[in-house]
């Protein structure tokens, strides 16, 4: 698994559709989901820390987890199907982690409010992301290109520890 950060909120072009955006540390990957308008806004409201008068749904879930002395280990973005994302958040309940399904948007809107970890199954990085930084990408192409062509027998024998 990859961790991932949001990077925010945007509008697809076409559909003017809100999309969350998920960037790996390096930002070279990005993974867009579309969401809905109202998780837009649950995921707007926790990114920009604004508190409303009295909690809306996400906020209300993190209010019973603390209350119950429950802590969000991470969420995890584990599988695309059918050009849908599915989602878990692990939690920690007296030492016992639980997996519970969730919506992805649910899942980042709950882990933006508690600080927990966002990550994405590989799999599902390389099906649906995008590339960020695609002269970085020809770069590490071309110095692999590179080594590759300038590598003999002998280096991969000597560095091995295998020479006689």
């Amino acid at each position: 698994m990859i961790e991932m950060k949001v990077a925010g909120i945007a509008l697809d072009a076409v559909s003017r559709s809100p999309i969350i955006l998920l960037k790996d540390a390096s930002d070279r990957r990005a993974l867009p989901i579309y969401i809905s308008q109202e998780q837009a806004k649950a995921i707007v409201n926790a990114l920009e820390k604004q508190t409303p008068p009295r909690p809306f749904t996400h906020d209300l879930m993190v209010n019973i987890f603390d209350s119950c002395d429950i802590k969000v280990e991470r969420i995890a973005i584990n599988s695309l199907q059918d050009n849908t994302f599915y989602a878990s958040i692990a939690i920690n309940s007296n030492g016992q982690i639980r997996e519970i399904d969730a919506r992805p948007s649910d899942a980042i809107a709950i882990a933006i409010r508690t600080k927990a970890p966002i990550w994405v199954i590989e799999e599902v990085i390389a099906d649906a992301s995008i590339p960020v930084d695609r002269d970085a990408d020809e770069q590490e192409r071309q110095a692999f290109r590179s080594f590759v062509s300038n590598l003999r027998p002998d280096d991969l024998i000597r560095k091995g520890g295998y020479a006689s």
